[in-house]
């Protein structure tokens, strides 16, 4: 995983040394596994990294998912213990790009586009497509988007006296406001 990580990091280092960079380091990463009726599933990372390279649209986030702070603590102790096995996978990173993404065109009227490319979590790499909405303002980029999830896809077992007040579907929100590096 250390390896994974280390090369993904200087990959990404490597390509934008010479380019224009945008980063955060407080991006809001929030997932919602709610069902009906039962408690709300939901948690939140306020410390999501992310860099974007404005030359490309490529763009690669990292979120330590202990990070993830749930309303209920047992719930939150349950998450990093059994599901997410947070001591044995610590972090959560993607790698992608948005297509079609020209930073010159990015106006304060915010524009659809779609960010595309491989999330792991729990040591499992997922393609994943997600819509976001991106402008600028005061020199920031500003960026929104959403996806849906499958703990079964990335190997996260649910036992059975919890399956139905979990979601089959978690919905995976990203807010970021980026700086210029």
């Amino acid at each position: 995983m250390k390896k994974i990580l280390l090369c993904t990091a200087l990959l990404l280092l490597t390509s934008l040394t010479f380019a224009q960079k945008y980063s955060s380091k407080t991006g809001k990463v929030t997932f919602e596994a709610s069902v009906p009726l039962f408690e709300d599933v939901h948690a939140q990372d306020d410390n999501n990294i992310v860099v974007l390279n404005a030359d490309t649209g490529d763009m690669a986030s990292i979120s330590i998912v202990k990070n993830f702070h749930f309303k209920v603590k047992l719930m939150e102790e349950h998450f990093n213990e059994n599901y997410a096995e947070t001591t044995k996978y610590p972090k959560a990173t993607f790698t992608g790009k948005i297509l079609n993404f020209d930073k010159d065109k990015l106006t304060p009227a915010p524009q659809k586009y779609t960010v595309q490319g491989k999330l792991n979590f729990h040591g499992v790499d997922r393609a994943v497509s997600s819509a976001a909405t991106l402008y600028a303002k005061d020199g920031k980029i500003y960026m929104q988007g959403t996806f849906a999830a499958k703990p079964v896809d990335y190997n996260v077992t649910i036992p059975k006296m919890v399956t139905k007040k979990v979601a089959e579907n978690v919905s995976v929100e990203y807010n970021y406001i980026l700086v210029k590096q």
